[in-house]
């Protein structure tokens, strides 16, 4: 088993493909309308569907807004440098919620961004490699 993709509800389609692709460096993979029953789904990955998870954006055509609820929590990115990152994310026209640095109690780097429909995008940034001891 592998975990495939997470579902998001967008109220604008368009500035939510924009958000992903330009702002957070993913690709649109696909995109289908379904006329009968009103919604266009599109995906956006870092990596092709077969490689590794992606997002899978939801428009339905009668809804431009969502109570995004308590339970939510957020998505996680693995990102090479966080505060790089969320300066190429501010350059770009993104929402930085949290600035990079350490959790607390601990000492992994993370930051948040949030995307335009309010959903929140953690950072965090890839530990070193260490070498084996022997």
């Amino acid at each position: 088993m592998r975990i495939l993709h997470t579902m998001l509800r967008v109220g604008n389609l368009d500035r939510s493909i924009a958000f992903y692709t330009d702002v957070m460096g993913m690709t649109l993979l696909r995109k289908n309308d379904n006329v009968d029953y009103k919604y266009t789904l599109a995906f956006v990955g870092f990596q092709p569907e077969k490689e590794g998870a992606v997002l899978e954006l939801t428009y339905n055509w009668d809804q431009s807004d969502y109570d995004l609820g308590d339970a939510y929590g957020h998505i996680a990115i693995e990102v090479q440098d966080a505060e790089a990152t969320c300066d190429a994310i501010r350059n770009a026209g993104g929402k930085i919620t949290r600035e990079a640095g350490p959790v607390k109690g601990g000492s992994t780097v993370i930051a948040f961004v949030e995307d335009p429909d309010g959903y929140k995008i953690e950072l965090i940034q890839k530990k070193p490699d260490f070498p084996m001891e022997l």
